[in-house]
């Protein structure tokens, strides 16, 4: 029974495959249109913050009652990879990091054990807990921010109009969340003098719990009679600061106003929340993010539309200003790549129009719309969006599908010009090569799979590389033994009769180079191997890189003060920062985050936990070539005028967030020991000239006030510590003992000394206490002050102290390169480390060495498949040596082209090596089945090597030339650049060698000697 052809067929019916070619562009042209844009793929942030806070507790106390018994439970989590925790006098938090290997569909599950498993030891946890809290959606993405700033309003007055702005854009479509940053919460502050109340006589805890139950809000009742209902309400709540200032108190029979001994001022928290401002003035922002699967490009335009709609109804003085606009981004990268699709097809269109003749490069030129109008409606089934991996996957795939078709056009025209008809042509080419073609096929796509299953977030996050190619690359042999058979009979002239031509320059320059090779076969075997183990012995010439930094205007500022540093003293630091970027034309705008870092407005961020040492800017140049002038000046000014911080100013990451370039990580048992060989250390990688701004994410220790107790004494007077530190934390910090109830917001009432107390140990020492019987004492009759010192946070990972030594990089010089630089004195320092104390390479090497482990994990699938797929087609062990023998020569090209062109060997490079793979092993196969079909149809072995290398030489040629011409629009991209390259070189080289090292390898595997006659 004859086998079923797919060419014969769609030219038996012509009309339904025209529908199908219409309905396919039309059914393409509505999926673009619908496909969602973003700048960066979405991938999964296996990342959980667990939080607790236990309010007066010591370090000490706060790691061995609560971060040691929450990470103990956390370190049952299933998947789990390691936990990371800082912890502070009396709060801790914990980062659960998931193994790359947990799928995304399993996160969900995780965290919900991860609740469950804390809730069972909550009752473990010491009294006074506050929480623990959970926040699960650490990777949610703000692409839009707003930054609301007022002239002559106050603060509550701005948020006002903020929280209305916030409740209408919630319901623009596509909108998930809207959050606030910078806002500060308002206090009641009720400010009393101590002596005064010692004097009166007052009770201060009485005072306090007065004002508790005036103010408390509690049901009265419900009078029913026979006709109605009637709610009971009791008065006496606060609606302002004059009914507190109202509230009078009975003292030895008098009657006593709070307004008489203390004061009552409406005012913002202080010390201040984490703030944020924009171009030096203070604001509160309003961060969009944009529910998953949504439009960016859509998303903008709707804000934007209700943005000027707010905006219009905003008070003169209030002001609406865009710092972040993700959209704008996305819109901006798609179009540039966009630009590089069009080129690329336009530089593939022009070898074949000039290559193949203008009917037959029509042919090939129709393949692509055919093509594409079916694969962006696969796309948007698989939910894979317009981005710039999906992106630079399409051009990939293009210089890739081209081959098909072309393959069968050359097939086509070839047998035509040989007399046969059209219609017997196409029929002859889908008999001859459509299996080979579709082996081809799934080869080049299996050069993917490690990509495509890699079990990392950086796998995750160029996934859509595999999808995107190999569902074109499946696609395309489709169209090419469908569709291009059928617009090839329409196009083509007929050429029935007609005598072969004769071969041209070129294919007599090839045949000749071919036959020399064939004849000095040994020569060329050797030669080729040696400039493989010449390409194998540079390699460790090529810088390794994991992703590239972003060629995005932005720079991030960061700015850490000496970790016991009050918000002041940042925002100080800062107010020096930005006085000096006001000065900077090439600065656009800027945003500043003090006490914070910035939100996650990209995807890659490697967003910061919020303290009051740390600040974060994000200035915002005018291009690339601003940004480039901007970052060294910005280093210099915190160098001379900010030494005591430690800053850093680095461009956006592309991929998974790493921070630090260079890190690592000292830990053991005690802190003390890990403090001493982290300097030690630092001290060791000092010596690296390619190292600056070393520094440590914990090392210095903070002052601490403690107040000892003659607990003897206190206990004649009635005193307990108990009741003294609640004293001490009203005197101090203030209580609160209320709430205010204003419209939308709870304000918070905090009864707290006068400042002159609050900032004063002297005053401390003379504060009044009361005692039970009514009188009052200084503190100094029972207590005595000294100052000690504690660390103000400790950073642990899976439960031992850690410390991080960290390190910015000098020059264009790589990390990787520096830490294999660095390798054998890191190895000898932790051969003399103790027992139980380690120094670990971490930041961006060991990030590139995980994900390089998913890929090279999935490698062996790869060789299966191919080998499998090989040996379906070839049906032979040793013309499957023959192919495997030709795939690693493109090793030559590969490290030829990036040293020329000084490019990393890089995580993206790595993926376009394995993509190459297949791309040789296709082209591979069908030469050899050519070969064995001449040799089949009764043709000298020899003769046969060289006939079929002189047939398949065009399309291989030509599919190479493409690929190669069309990777140049991409080459200069930052991103994908490397990759470009590796294919170019690694396929140029790839393709002489398949039609000259392969025949010459072919021929002396199967000992085949060239004919008597000489005449091949």
């Amino acid at each position: 029974m004859s086998r079923l052809n797919l060419s014969e067929w769609a030219l038996s019916h012509r009309s339904f495959v025209v529908f199908i070619m219409i309905v396919a562009m039309l059914a393409g042209g509505s999926a673009y249109n619908k496909l969602g844009r973003n700048e960066d793929p979405a991938f999964t942030f296996r990342t959980m913050v667990v939080q607790a806070a236990w309010p007066g507790a010591t370090m000490e106390e706060t790691l061995q009652q609560v971060t040691e018994r929450l990470e103990r439970k956390l370190q049952e989590t299933t998947g789990l990879d390691f936990l990371r925790s800082l912890t502070i006098p009396g709060r801790t938090t914990i980062f659960v990091n998931l193994r790359g290997d947990t799928s995304p569909e399993q996160v969900a599950d995780t965290w919900y054990e991860v609740r469950k498993n804390i809730a069972d030891i909550r009752h473990t946890l010491p009294t006074g807990i506050v929480g623990p809290g959970f926040n699960d959606s650490f990777g949610d993405t703000f692409g839009l921010i707003y930054a609301f700033t007022a002239d002559g309003f106050t603060h509550r007055e701005l948020r006002d109009h903020v929280e209305t702005a916030r409740s209408n854009l919630l319901l623009v479509p596509d909108v998930s969340k809207i959050d606030l940053i910078g806002t500060q919460e308002e206090r009641v502050h009720i400010e009393f003098s101590v002596d005064q109340l010692a004097a009166l006589g007052l009770n201060q805890a009485s005072l306090l719990a007065a004002l508790q139950a005036q103010n408390v809000v509690r049901p009265a009742g419900m009078l029913i009679t026979d006709n109605e209902r009637l709610a009971v309400r009791v008065s006496g709540v606060f609606d302002s600061e004059e009914d507190i200032l109202a509230v009078n108190f009975v003292s030895n029979g008098r009657l006593i106003r709070l307004r008489d001994i203390a004061t009552v001022k409406r005012e913002l928290a202080d010390p201040p929340q984490p703030m944020f401002r924009v171009n030096g003035k203070p604001a509160i922002g309003l961060a969009i993010a944009m529910r998953d699967g949504g439009d960016n490009l859509a998303l903008g335009v709707n804000i934007d539309k209700a943005m000027r709609a707010i905006v219009a109804n905003l008070p003169v003085g209030v002001d609406a200003t865009l710092v972040a606009n993700q959209p704008a981004v996305v819109d901006q990268a798609i179009n540039e790549f966009m630009l590089s699709l069009w080129q690329a097809i336009a530089i593939i269109l022009a070898v074949s129009f000039v290559s193949l003749g203008v009917r037959a490069g029509a042919v090939v030129a129709l393949s692509f719309p055919l093509t594409l109008g079916i694969v962006f409606p696969l796309m948007m089934m698989a939910g894979i969006d317009l981005q710039r991996i999906s992106l630079g996957a399409l051009i990939i795939a293009l210089t890739l599908l081209v081959d098909n078709a072309m393959t069968t056009v050359d097939a086509m025209t070839s047998r035509m010009a040989q007399g046969h008809d059209k219609a017997e042509s196409a029929s002859f080419a889908y008999r001859t090569l459509a299996v080979p073609m579709l082996t081809g096929t799934f080869i080049s796509a299996a050069g993917f799979v490690p990509i495509g299953f890699a079990q990392s977030a950086a796998g995750e996050y160029t996934f859509s590389i595999f999808a995107v190619v190999a569902i074109s690359l499946v696609v395309s042999w489709f169209v090419a033994v469908v569709f291009s058979p059928l617009v090839g009979v329409t196009l083509l002239k007929e050429s029935v009769g007609a005598t072969p031509a004769e071969p041209g320059p070129v294919m007599r320059a090839f045949r000749g180079l071919l036959v020399g090779a064939m004849r000095a076969r040994y020569v060329t075997i050797i030669v080729t191997i040696a400039m493989f183990v010449a390409a194998v012995s540079a390699m460790p010439l090529l810088p390794r890189q994991f992703f590239p930094a972003s060629d995005r205007p932005e720079l991030l500022v960061d700015v850490s003060m000496p970790q016991n540093v009050s918000i002041h003293a940042s925002r100080a630091a800062i107010d020096k920062l930005e006085e000096f970027l006001s000065t900077q034309e090439d600065v656009a705008h800027w945003s500043t985050y003090i006490g914070q870092g910035a939100i996650r407005f990209y995807l890659p961020l490697n967003v910061q936990l919020a303290n009051d040492f740390f600040s974060q800017l994000v200035v915002v140049t005018h291009d690339m070539e601003a940004r480039l002038r901007m970052e060294p000046k910005l280093l210099k000014f915190l160098a001379e005028e900010l030494p005591e911080s430690i800053s850093r100013v680095s461009p956006l990451e592309l991929g998974p967030p790493v921070g630090w370039p260079i890190q690592y990580r000292v830990a053991g048992p005690d802190i003390e020991k890990v403090r001493s060989l982290a300097v030690e250390f630092a001290g060791l990688i000092a010596e690296s000239p390619n190292l600056a701004r070393i520094n440590f994410d914990w090392i210095e220790p903070s002052r601490m006030l403690r107040v000892h107790i003659d607990q003897d004494q206190a206990r004649r007077l009635g005193l307990s510590s108990s009741a003294l530190a609640a004293i001490l934390q009203t005197t101090i910090s203030g209580a609160p003992i209320t709430q205010l109830r204003d419209d939308i917001y709870l304000i918070d009432v905090v009864a707290r000394a006068e400042s002159e107390i609050r900032t004063s140990i002297a005053s401390l020492r003379s504060l009044q206490v009361p005692l039970p019987d009514g009188r009052s004492i200084p503190m100094s009759q029972f207590a005595t002050f000294s100052f000690e010192q504690e660390a103000p946070l400790v950073w642990r990972r899976d439960r031992v102290p850690t410390l991080t030594v960290q390190a910015d990089l000098v020059g264009d010089v790589l990390p990787a390169t520096v830490v294999n630089q660095m390798s054998e004195a890191v190895a000898a320092f932790n051969e003399r480390l103790p027992p139980g104390y380690s120094v670990v390479a971490g930041g961006t090497v060991e990030e590139s060495a995980k994900s390089q482990a998913s890929v090279i994990a999935v490698v062996p699938v790869m060789v299966l498949m191919m080998l499998t797929f090989l040996m379906m087609q070839l049906q032979s062990f040793s013309r499957m040596f023959l192919v495997l023998s030709v795939i690693p020569m493109g090793l030559i090209g590969i490290v030829g082209a990036l040293l020329a062109a000084n490019r990393p060997l890089g995580f993206v490079a790595i993926l376009g090596i394995l993509a190459l793979i297949g791309m040789i092993a296709r082209n591979a196969v069908i030469l050899i089945e050519q070969i064995e079909a001449d040799r089949d149809a009764g043709m000298h072995g020899w003769d046969a090597v060289v006939a079929a290398s002189m047939s398949r030489f065009r399309p291989i040629m030509l599919t190479a030339v493409s690929t190669v011409l069309g990777m140049i629009p991409i080459a200069g991209t930052v991103f994908w650049g490397p990759m470009a390259y590796a294919i170019m070189g690694g396929l140029a080289v790839a393709t002489v060698l398949t039609l000259v090292f392969l025949p010459a390898l072919y021929v002396t595997w199967f000992r085949i000697g060239e004919p008597a006659s000489g005449k091949a």
